[in-house]
């Protein structure tokens, strides 16, 4: 007789065990102890959680506590905050001290649906359900205007609260840019949204090659790209070039078509997808780069890149050995040619990043300091973070204008507290760790934070006085969100994801606590209509610097002084703090 235990254990966690329906599992976890210790295998419930819930994980640096978030996926929660122009918040209802922002987590509901991932854009959200499908709200590009009888074929139309996007496959992983989102779906296949109701495939057969086949698609500010099995870079601009003009025509040929005007019908918006043939631009191969460290398995690869994230005309790449790299010159499709790899060995070379001011004395209390080897990467508009995980866990951020001799930037609170997450908007950051907790740092930008503003950073009633519009002093140090503002007593709950971008974020949160449920009717109130400009006293910070100009409502206008200069935002206009200028 042959027994279920004489299986080999390979076999079980890698055939067998990940497709038993979890009640199944939960019960051959009690049967002895080898199948409990099998049961709770990291990687089996990962697994699970991606074949069950599509939640994978990936935007994070997360290796552990995956059976624990696979109890919590049944009613994942999802909380925005910050700045509420644009619709970018999703929220019928507002906080009743809240004027152009709000400035604590707010819980976003969508019935019947369970989110698993969500990312910010511009002046939006996109978020990823257990299905496969695409929610988005706010307004995917703020420099256009769309009157309220058109559909979502205009890039500036807004959704005040969250629209579904129909599309014909699900969809794996979304990146969001300034005004413009890219996905992967589950046939590896490339779409583009500049607009929420035409999405276009990137139908290039140079992706038909095996080995360039795509396993990350990522936004920078003002173009795309996508890193292939093969550890190439291939990039794409829908804002400018050849891509741009077909873009322009395809849309004039779909105007004469009602059917393609991608109207909103019960929330959701039957997408007119179409496909495009450019070209896309491979990016020259890596320089030469010195050995590091070997790679924690002992064994010795070909270098190649494993991670890519886009900043405003940059690209930050990671290899497989830990060398963080950086190629600028994607600001179009003529730049790109003339640019290259630059290796950055201050981010990379465990001795070099020793040295750096915050993080000398964190190396006698390193286990094999040696060892230590950066990970993961992320970036948007002007910097970037590269950071390392374990008991060796470091931050380490740049900008677009880092060199090879550039020293890291070190926030010391956030070393070695187990980070596996950093996201950024355009003047703030959050940070999730690997206990749930998440802190936010840099420019209140009207809330987005998530701090309550000037009134306290304590749990607790919510102060109803009204709030400046104006941002107060920056945030130096990482300060914990909560999540119990509008709960009548204490609760913790567990973070699981964060978004990040333009003066906005967004979590997804489980609860720690069963019955934790939250009444948020109290301290909100109904808006019936959609939130119009007020009048309001913005104090100057700067010498020779002037209040932005803030509609008064009624008043119409047509774009805006810079409308078209690069890294100039709708946020900008409405700052105090000038605009800036593209390098």
């Amino acid at each position: 007789m042959s027994y279920l235990s004489e299986v080999p254990v390979e076999v079980l966690l890698e055939n067998l065990l990940p497709i038993l329906p979890t009640p199944d599992l939960l019960r051959l976890a009690r049967t002895s102890k080898l199948f409990a210790d099998l049961c709770d295998d990291e990687t089996l419930w990962h697994k699970k959680l991606l074949a069950d819930f599509n939640f994978s994980g990936a935007r994070t640096a997360r290796s552990s506590g995956w059976k624990f978030i696979y109890s919590g996926m049944s009613n994942p929660k999802t909380y925005v905050w910050g700045d509420r122009r644009n619709g970018r918040l999703g929220l019928s209802k507002f906080p009743s001290n809240s004027s152009v922002g709000v400035s604590f987590p707010v819980r976003l509901r969508l019935p019947g649906v369970r989110i698993v991932d969500i990312v910010a854009g511009g002046w939006c959200f996109h978020a990823l359900d257990s299905e496969g499908n695409i929610y988005a709200w706010g307004t995917l590009n703020s420099e256009r205007m769309a009157l309220r009888t058109e559909g979502y074929s205009e890039s500036g139309k807004t959704a005040h609260t969250p629209i579904k996007l129909k599309m014909p496959a699900p969809t794996r992983t979304i990146s969001c840019g300034r005004m413009h989102c890219s996905t992967l779906d589950a046939n590896n296949k490339i779409w583009n949204f500049v607009s929420w109701g035409r999405p276009f495939r990137l139908s290039s057969p140079v992706f038909d090659d095996p080995e360039f086949i795509p396993i990350q698609v990522e936004c920078g500010w003002m173009f795309s790209c996508a890193l292939v099995k093969s550890g190439d870079v291939f990039v794409w601009w829908p804002f400018s070039g050849t891509m741009e003009q077909r873009i322009q025509v395809q849309n004039r040929e779909m105007n004469n078509n009602p059917d393609t005007l991608a109207p909103q019908v019960d929330h959701t918006v039957p997408c007119a997808v179409w496909d495009l043939d450019v070209p896309p631009v491979r990016l020259p191969s890596l320089p030469h780069l010195p050995e590091l460290e070997e790679s924690l398995d002992g064994k010795v690869k070909e270098t190649k890149l494993i991670k890519i994230a886009g900043l405003d005309g940059h690209i930050i790449g990671l290899t497989n050995k830990g060398h963080v790299v950086k190629f600028r010159g994607v600001e179009n499709e003529t730049t790109a040619g003339a640019g290259h790899w630059t290796y950055l060995p201050k981010y990379s070379e465990a001795s070099l990043i020793w040295e750096q001011p915050g993080l000398k004395e964190l190396k006698d209390q390193a286990k094999d300091p040696e060892s230590l080897r950066i990970t993961h990467i992320t970036a948007n508009f002007l910097t970037f973070v590269a950071y390392s995980t374990g008991s060796n866990s470091v931050i380490l951020m740049g900008d677009t204008d880092t060199t090879e001799e550039s020293d890291p930037k070190v926030v010391p609170a956030l070393q070695n507290k187990g980070v596996i997450s950093v996201v950024l908007g355009d003047y703030h950051r959050a940070a999730l760790t690997s206990e749930g907790k998440l802190f936010t740092w840099g420019s209140h930008s009207n809330g987005a934070l998530g701090l309550t503003g000037l009134e306290s950073q304590k749990p607790g009633p919510i102060s109803r006085r009204v709030q400046h519009v104006y941002d107060p002093p920056p945030v130096n140090v990482p300060t914990e969100v909560r999540f119990d503002h509008l709960n009548k007593q204490r609760k913790d709950k567990f973070c699981i994801a964060v978004a990040a971008g333009g003066w906005h974020t967004g979590a997804l949160v489980i609860d720690l606590e069963p019955g934790s449920d939250e009444s948020d009717e109290e301290i909100v109130r109904e808006e019936r209509e959609p939130p119009r400009p007020s009048r309001v006293q913005h104090e100057i910070q700067e010498p020779g610097s002037t209040p932005p100009f803030v509609p008064l409502p009624g008043i119409f206008r047509l774009g805006f002084p810079g409308r078209f200069r690069r890294g100039a935002s709708q946020d900008d206009e409405c700052s105090d703090r000038p605009g800036r200028s593209g390098s």
